[in-house]
């Protein structure tokens, strides 16, 4: 791909999405075209070289003027945030099945040489998540399906689609199973925030309030994995450029419960809090971890930044952000 490709990041004005531009403008690339439902206001970065346009992409005439003239398309754009908001408005999440379908649909007319679609670990059977001691998750475990109800199995179908349009029209697909991408310049506050950013939040909160508690979701035993944003810009572009066509997983396998996220981040903040567990809150799958083995496989490398490294950053951030005032919905 040269500096002169037309890129298109679908999804720019969100977290990825934002970090995904201001990387490729940091390789040199010339021709960026970046697309979100957002206002341009409303984006977590901006950049003045960089042609942002506001499109609803669930609609097809949208995602044919996104795509015209691309080379290479990114399709990080969905409804989506943490656990709070997909199991609660679950047909939202399944209207993103729009996006990629009209995003495909497109593509193909444009003649595209690669499209990369970001899936997630919500794609697994529920039944390989029942143990918070869970070893990883291999992506053979997608099948038989039993996803995540509503945000999975549009994932799940959305990935199908790709893999399909590669089959019968020689669409160059890739596909990665994102697992729980943390990092600066995201979602954090109003309802949308995942967890290492709700964490960080409440214990900063905390900490400026004096009232030094803090309400976890859950009993805080069942356990993720967390994959720093710069590691999710390297293996998703290893990816495209790849001519591997299975989804991977894309996440660390350095798995913690939450009550080990809460231990780290109030070790970073300097405090010790007392917890209240909200034990009808949304909590998702008891065990959920990145297993590794494939993408080793084929790149010889996996994600690998430290939980605490990324989140003494992803914390610097928002307490920046939080002391400004700057409250993001």
């Amino acid at each position: 791909m040269s500096e002169d490709s037309v890129v298109v990041v679908c999804g720019g004005g969100g977290f990825i999405g934002g970090h995904l531009v201001a990387d490729l403008r940091r390789q040199g690339f010339k021709k960026i075209r970046s697309v979100d439902i957002k206002p341009v206001s409303d984006w977590y970065q901006t950049f003045p070289d960089v042609e942002n346009l506001q499109l609803n992409l669930q609609e097809k005439e949208a995602c044919e003027k996104a795509l015209a003239g691309a080379t290479v398309v990114y399709n990080l754009a969905a409804d989506m945030g943490g656990m709070g908001f997909i199991e609660s408005n679950r047909a939202l999440c399944m209207l993103s099945v729009l996006i990629n379908t009209h995003l495909l649909m497109a593509a193909k007319h444009h003649g595209v040489s690669r499209f990369f679609y970001a899936s997630s670990a919500c794609v697994y059977a529920a039944d390989k998540q029942r143990d918070p001691n869970i070893t990883g998750l291999k992506e053979s475990h997608a099948y038989p399906a039993m996803p995540e109800d509503g945000y999975g199995w549009e994932k799940l179908f959305s990935e199908r689609m790709c893999r399909h349009f590669r089959e019968d029209f020689g669409l160059a697909t890739r596909v990665a199973r994102y697992h729980n991408v943390y990092g600066p310049n995201g979602t954090w506050f109003g309802g949308r925030e995942k967890a290492p950013a709700a964490i960080c939040r409440k214990v900063l909160e905390a900490k400026f309030s004096g009232k030094h508690e803090i309400e976890i979701w859950g009993d805080g035993t069942q356990t993720r994995s967390f994959m720093y944003i710069d590691d999710c810009l390297k293996g998703t572009q290893m990816m495209l450029h790849s001519e591997v066509v299975e989804p991977l997983n894309l996440g660390s396998d350095e798995q913690v419960s939450i009550n080990q996220l809460v231990d780290l981040v109030e070790s970073i903040a300097g405090l010790k809090l007392k917890r209240a567990y909200k034990l009808d809150a949304p909590k998702g799958v008891n065990g959920r971890n990145s297993d590794n083995e494939l993408i080793k496989k084929y790149f010889g490398w996996a994600p690998a930044i430290k939980l605490r490294e990324g989140l003494e950053k992803t914390y610097a951030w928002i307490h920046d952000e939080m002391k400004a005032g700057r409250y993001k919905e």
